[in-house]
């Protein structure tokens, strides 16, 4: 990512103007997947917490604090 920063300066200072937009749309694409990546990291976590709660008939302190997150 911070070579896409620079490429991304060095247009913006030489003028190309297209290829600056390129390159926002592509970070902004990264950060798009980084972000659903995330949710489904915590999806898969609460659904764990979720099962073991269920099978256990049980909340831990720590459980519920994760949940909560």
């Amino acid at each position: 990512m911070v070579q896409e920063l620079i490429d991304l300066r060095n247009c913006i200072l030489e003028g190309r103007n297209k290829d600056a937009l390129a390159i926002v749309d592509e970070l902004e694409s990264i950060t798009k997947q980084a972000t659903l990546r995330n949710i489904g990291s915590f999806l898969l976590i609460i659904l764990i917490h979720l099962i073991k709660n269920q099978v256990e008939q049980r909340l831990t302190n720590s459980w519920a604090a994760s949940i909560a997150n």
